[in-house]
């Protein structure tokens, strides 16, 4: 089959679209024929080699995708042949085909696009998970996103928006906050600009929750604004792009790592937590109840992920350049088949 495997640490022409063999379903297992697969942050952190997640090398890219159920293993329901899924996984889906536990292979959403549901599980269930189930956001509550026009901050403001609370977002164009502004944020902040913390401070007289992707002096700024009893809930560092060849970034990238000032929380006493879904892919009871809530709130809404462009498979590079160039909003797909 084609896949895109990560062999060496490298720039996005290092990604190339090769032959490897077609995997077979275990015991308890689904093969899964993909028609689409998300392109997440991780994976881009994975090729330059600062992804602690990642498997060791060789291995093939890809943390979630859409498709078909065409094989099962043993202990499997036979009728789950031909379901339309999407899969959540530590690699394997910038490929025709990819085998994961059964559990691990989720009912798709019937009203989304093959494309959209591929853009759809890990941004929403990092979000959710953030919200929902950590910080207990509550309507009324005034929600901030940080990169706000990315795929985890998108989600976020649509999912506070429909919990009935005012959603705010930071990002780092007009075209970008209009975008942020039509999903149902009440207001959006140019982080490029000066003065945006002034700014938003004052426009949203402080904030109860933060949705943190970003890390460094965003991080800082966006905990400075939270109200008494405020939640900062940590789920990426966007700004980690250590150069191999710039020792200097290496400081600049230790230095940005988000740190919890147990002082400074205590004086608001504010929480700041952190989730990596990722880790949660062993607990699969609770998996399933959460992914369950998620998609029974994204129904009742009928909400759609915002997917900015669409690669072909063989194109993984080019799609990871567009996305590390900041010109992307939302989630960027790589189309594997029909």
């Amino acid at each position: 089959m084609k896949a895109i495997v990560l062999k060496r640490i490298g720039g996005p022409a290092s990604l190339h679209l090769t032959e490897v063999p077609e995997p077979q379903a275990g015991t308890g297992e689904v093969r899964i024929r993909l028609l689409y697969a998300g392109i997440n942050f991780a994976e881009i952190m994975s090729r330059k080699g600062i992804y602690s997640w990642a498997p060791k090398r060789p291995y093939i890219l890809g943390m979630e995708g859409t498709g078909i159920i065409d094989q099962v293993g043993g202990g499997v329901d036979p009728s789950r042949m031909g379901e339309y899924v999407v899969v959540g996984a530590q690699y394997g889906c910038y490929a025709e085909y990819i085998v994961v536990p059964g559990e691990q292979a989720l009912t798709a959403l019937s009203f989304l696009e093959p494309h959209e549901n591929a853009a759809f599980l890990v941004n929403y269930m990092t979000a959710w998970v953030a919200l929902i189930e950590i910080a207990r956001i509550k309507p009324e509550e005034k929600v901030l996103m940080t990169a706000a026009a990315g795929g985890i901050g998108t989600a976020g403001v649509q999912i506070a928006t429909y919990a009935g609370c005012r959603a705010f977002g930071l990002a780092g164009s007009e075209e970008k906050l209009k975008l942020v502004r039509s999903l149902g944020a009440e207001e959006a902040f140019n982080y490029s600009r000066t003065g945006w913390v002034e700014q938003a401070g004052k426009e949203t007289g402080g904030v109860d929750v933060v949705l943190e992707v970003v890390g460094g002096d965003i991080y800082k700024n966006a905990f400075n604004l939270l109200n008494i009893f405020g939640r900062l809930i940590v789920v990426g560092y966007a700004s980690l792009d250590p150069k191999l060849w710039n020792p200097l970034s290496w400081w600049r990238t230790w230095r940005g790592i988000p740190r919890v000032d147990l002082m400074a929380t205590a004086m608001k006493s504010a929480g700041v937590m952190a989730t990596h879904i990722g880790h949660l892919l062993k607990h699969r009871e609770i998996i399933l109840e959460v992914y369950a809530r998620l998609q029974s709130f994204i129904i009742a809404h009928q909400i759609r992920p915002v997917v900015s462009r669409i690669f072909p498979l063989a194109e993984a590079g080019e799609a990871q350049r567009f996305i590390e160039t900041r010109r992307s909003t939302g989630k960027v797909v790589l189309k594997i088949s029909d």
